[in-house]
Formats: C-alpha cells, sequence, structure tokens
C-alpha cells in the first residue's frame, strides 16, 4: 500500500507531463487511444466519485462561515468564464462546434487541481475547496441553463440532456463518494491516498481519447483552439483576481478566486461535448485540459513570489520604522 501511495504522490506530483506526454502521443499514434472514447464518461464519474470521498464536512462549514466570500466566487466562476468564452467565439472566427466546445468549457465548473494550484500559490486553500464544491454541486443546474443562453446561436443546446448528464456523472457519483466515506469513515482513508493515481490516469485517458478521436481537425485548427483556450485561461485568472480586489479581499483570498476561476473541469465540458455535441466540440476542453496544467504551476508560482515580496515589504518597512 505503501508503494501505491507513493505511486499517486509521484504520478499526481507530474500531472501536467502525463497529460501532455499522452496528448502528443495519442495525435502521433491515434489508433492507439481512440478505443478509450467509449468510456470518456464513466471515467469522469470515477474521478467525480473519488471527489466525494475526499470532501468533509470542514469543506461545507466553510460555506456558511464566509458565505460571503464563496459566494463571490461561485458568482465569478460561473459569470466572467462563459462570457469571457462568449466574447472570444463571437469576435474570433471558428466554426460551430469549436464555439461550442469553448462556450461548454467555459460553463463548467472549477476543476479539483485549482485546490492544489491554491495550495502552491499560499492561497487561501479551504475557500478554494469550498468553492469547487458548491459550483460543482450547482453544476447540474446552472451548466445547461449557461449552455442554452450562450451557445444555442451556433448549434441545437438541449438543456434537459445536458441537465440529466450531468447528475450522472457528476452528481450521483459524488454523492455516492459521500455516502460511501460517511458508513466506512476511517476504513476507507488508505484508498483515498491513492485517488490521484486514479484521477490522473483516467484525466490522461480522456484527453488522450479526444485527440485520438480528433487528429485531423487538430492538426488543420488546433492552433487556433490553442490560442483561444490559452487566452480564455489567462483571461479567466485575470478577471478573477480582479474581482477580488474590486470586493477588497486580502491577497490569500484574491489568488484562490483567481485560480478557481481560471482554472475549469474540463474532464466534464470533454464528457459532455463528445455525448450531446461531435468530438470536435471536445477538443477545446481536451486542450484546456493540456493548457492549465501548465499555466496552473505557472500562476502559483507567479502568486507564491508575489506573497515573497510582500512579506520582504513588510519586513523593511518594520525594520526601517525601528
Amino acid at each position: 500500500m505503501r508503494a501505491l501511495e507513493k505511486a499517486s504522490s509521484f504520478v499526481g506530483s507530474t500531472f501536467a507531463i502525463w497529460v501532455l506526454l499522452f496528448a502528443v502521443l495519442s495525435f502521433i499514434i491515434p489508433s492507439g487511444f481512440t478505443w478509450i472514447a467509449p468510456y470518456i464518461v464513466p471515467l469522469l464519474g470515477i474521478i467525480m466519485f473519488g471527489m466525494g470521498l475526499t470532501l468533509s464536512k470542514n469543506d461545507f462549514k466553510e460555506v456558511f462561515k464566509r458565505p460571503k466570500d464563496v459566494a463571490i466566487g461561485v458568482t465569478a466562476q460561473y459569470t466572467l468564464m462563459p462570457l469571457i468564452a462568449f466574447l472570444l467565439v463571437t469576435v474570433l472566427p471558428v466554426s460551430p462546434e469549436v464555439a461550442v466546445g469553448v462556450i461548454l468549457v467555459g460553463c463548467c465548473p472549477g476543476g479539483t487541481s485549482s485546490n492544489v494550484m491554491t495550495y502552491l500559490s499560499k492561497g487561501d486553500t479551504a475557500l478554494s475547496v469550498s468553492i469547487t464544491a458548491v459550483s460543482t454541486l450547482l453544476a447540474p443546474l446552472l451548466t445547461p441553463l449557461l449552455v442554452l443562453l450562450f451557445a444555442s446561436q451556433w448549434l441545437p443546446v438541449s438543456a434537459s440532456a445536458l441537465f440529466l448528464s450531468i447528475v450522472k456523472i457528476v452528481l450521483i457519483p459524488i454523492l455516492l463518494g459521500l455516502t460511501v466515506k460517511a458508513i466506512f469513515g476511517e476504513k476507507i482513508q488508505a484508498g483515498v491516498k491513492a485517488l490521484p493515481l486514479v484521477s490522473v490516469v483516467a484525466i490522461v485517458a480522456i484527453v488522450a481519447a479526444v485527440v485520438s478521436v480528433n487528429k485531423t481537425q487538430i492538426a488543420e485548427t488546433g492552433a487556433a483552439i490553442f490560442a483561444i483556450v490559452v487566452l480564455h485561461n489567462t483571461l479567466g485568472y485575470a478577471a478573477g483576481y480582479a474581482l477580488g480586489k474590486l470586493f477588497k479581499m486580502d491577497p490569500a483570498k484574491k489568488r484562490a478566486v483567481s485560480i478557481e476561476v481560471g482554472m475549469q473541469n474540463s474532464g466534464l465540458g470533454a464528457s459532455l461535448a463528445a455525448v450531446h455535441f461531435s468530438p470536435l466540440a471536445a477538443v477545446p476542453s481536451a486542450i484546456f485540459s493540456v493548457w492549465h496544467n501548465i499555466s496552473g504551476p505557472i500562476i502559483a508560482t507567479l502568486f507564491r513570489k508575489q506573497k515573497e515580496r510582500e512579506k520582504q515589504k513588510k519586513k523593511d518597512t518594520i525594520h526601517q520604522a525601528s
């Protein structure tokens, strides 16, 4: 079991490398990964079940301790990213499938990797976890409505079908995870330590499946989609931070909201796109998954250095005053 924990920890800490490696491999040898495509939805369900196992009462207590902070983060998640996505695909020339794919990932809740990046950035991790939990539980209602609002001018959108899919692949697995944890308690802790390994394998498999199925389209339009994804993600970080500043949040909270807004549950985006739209519509989510695992550590490092500068500035001020 200890060896499994070590492997899980290693794979979790090198997540970005594995996603990038298998994205490249699946592009070069698509036939080796196309068989995974039918399993995208069950794979995401496994990830969400794992999320349910890791949630605790404290994560929800935090919501009631500081509802304003959580509300700001959740509202930002479901307004800024869909609006930025809509503006980008309206201004830039993209196909209807790509437009819907970009909007879809923008309408998804925050990704669980945002919690890790917030921790690494010396941000408010408890706030980040609470925002992720609440935004994920609200996804069955808000994601379909937002996709209908912003994407229906490009392709037909069935909000009810999206609602049922998110309930099946997000809400039910999370509730099952919470139930299993409530029943077995400490007995499952050893298994929980292996969850990073399971999550990484599942996300890598989803990305590889989407890339392999869309090799031709990615070769033709991949650079344009990548540019949109990078803009979407970067503007999300900036807008989240600006909103935190507007509400006069302390630096740790601003970092948490920035990362929470900028990082999306791209696995959910890819799953919904593949089931309800087209394989091409899943490409923005797959590229987002690759990119935010590169941008996440970068923004976390920048924020951490910012905190160190602030700390040094305080020391210098105290030293000068004395």
